[in-house]
């Protein structure tokens, strides 16, 4: 795939790039060690400067770097906007924390004498250099999500950005350099997914983290575990979203248009799979459907543009063919479900109904602003079809029963159950999935320390 910025809205070459040669890689790589041996010395207050001055900087910046995103892959201007600012927010959270959430911790007094010690502490010391391979459909959030608490632990980042987003991966270099972090602390590398593997068995990168496809992760995690390195993978996702017979169907509805169309539906924590009690199927499909049917597609530099194109034409062909094959294999489209005419790449919000287990939708994540309905008979019908996925990202449920929320919580596979509202990323919680949604997690101090040594300081009486 070219390193280039073509803009989906009309299929137009923008901007290519050069992929990195050796010789730049190697000087990169050296530099990269070399910045890690001083860098992780400063002190937490000097981290801490540099990245809220990297926050104010985003902030300036935000109007400039979200057109640049909006036109790199097609999100709405306004989305690319509030996906600067989250951020800037999450900069100024790990700035204001970190020291605290990786000071050392002390065992119990009676644990430390049973220990042989007259003290002993655990200490979180920075790894080194850190492979960051992050996808295009939040090309500043999932690289800031990890940068943030990556630098704040003292580590040095490196980048491989999704080959179709170079301008937002070199801008980010750049807020790293004018914030005034050491040459080195964060290096956009401009290279293929080719060469990734050559440099995570680089013996100077000492983990890696990705968010991308299964097969991406694969390959990344297939190599980590042959070189002994440590890795975070956030992966595909088919969210379930649930709604019972107590759940306030209007909020329901609406927020379920928002949880399924946000990105262009082009988001891995996107709720995909409908999955409505049939006391309250048909009230709810009709909700939804005009919903889904009310949204404003069009230019995403438009502010009152809702859905935009999808990034590439590639990715438009894939999420045509999971709905031809759910149309031949009997489902019902209640809305959308044909490409329209003209330039760019678009597809229109669509919802499909009657979906059976031999549909392709049914076992894949559809990337892409299509939503799958699901009929079912009870709670533990629900959570049936709610964990009938390889994935397990994270889920919605809609329900006012105290008792139902107790199960639930309990019994849906996934890494985050959001009950009465849309999944969402926050500086606070952790982020991350089981079975093939990865694992490791991202965010909150256990996403600071997953890139860390945690290491035991023992001292004898």
């Amino acid at each position: 795939m070219p390193i280039a910025t073509v803009n989906p809205a009309n299929g137009e070459t923008l901007k290519t790039y050069e992929a990195m040669g050796e010789e730049e890689l190697e000087r990169r790589l050296q530099l990269a060690e070399a910045t890690f041996r001083t860098y992780r010395t400063t002190a937490f207050a000097e981290r801490a400067r540099l990245l809220n001055r990297a926050a104010d900087l985003l902030d300036e910046d935000q109007r400039e770097i979200a057109r640049v995103m909006t036109t790199e892959m097609g999100k709405p201007v306004r989305q690319a906007r509030a996906e600067a600012a989250k951020c800037a927010k999450a900069m100024r959270w790990y700035a204001e924390r970190a020291e605290a959430l990786l000071a050392d911790e002390e065992p119990t007094e009676a644990d430390v004498r049973d220990s042989g010690a007259s003290r002993a502490v655990v200490r979180y010391r920075p790894l080194g250099p850190v492979l960051a391979v992050m996808p295009w459909n939040f090309p500043l959030w999932q690289v800031v999500r990890f940068a943030a608490p990556a630098l704040m632990a003292g580590n040095v980042g490196l980048l491989k950005h999704a080959s179709n987003v170079p301008q937002t991966a070199l801008y980010l270099e750049d807020l790293f350099h004018r914030a005034g972090f050491p040459e080195g602390c964060f290096q956009t590398l401009l290279i293929g997914s080719g060469a990734v593997d050559e440099i995570l068995r680089d013996e100077r990168v000492k983990a890696a983290t990705l968010t991308g496809s299964e097969p991406a992760g694969r390959a990344v995690a297939a190599t980590a575990g042959e070189m002994i390195k440590k890795t975070v993978l956030e992966l595909g996702g088919s969210d379930p979203f649930i709604v019972m017979p107590s759940a306030d169907l209007d909020r329901a509805a609406q927020v379920a248009v928002t949880a399924r169309v946000q990105n262009n539906g082009q988001s891995c924590i996107a709720a995909k799979r409908f999955i409505v009690h049939t006391d309250v199927y048909d009230a709810f499909a009709e909700k939804f459907a005009a919903g889904m049917r009310a949204l404003q597609v069009g230019d995403p530099l438009e502010e009152d543009t809702e859905v935009g194109p999808l990034a590439s034409e590639q990715g438009r062909a894939d999420l045509e063919e999971l709905v031809d094959d759910a149309r031949r294999g009997g489902a019902e489209v209640l809305c959308g479900g044909e490409r329209p005419d003209g330039p760019g790449w678009y597809y229109p919000p669509t919802v499909l109904a009657d979906i059976t287990r031999e549909m392709r939708v049914h076992r894949e994540e559809a990337f892409g602003p299509v939503a799958t309905l699901y009929r079912a008979g009870d709670l533990d019908e629900a959570l049936l079809i709610a964990n009938d996925s390889l994935f397990g990202l994270s889920s919605n449920v809609w329900t006012r029963d105290e008792a139902e929320v107790e199960r639930f919580a309990r019994d849906l596979e996934a890494g985050g159950v959001f009950f009465n509202g849309m999944t969402a990323s926050h500086p606070a919680l952790p982020f991350g999935g089981v079975k093939r949604s990865g694992y490791g997690r991202e965010l909150s101090g256990h996403g600071i320390r997953e890139f860390c040594n945690i290491t035991t300081v023992w001292q004898g009486a």
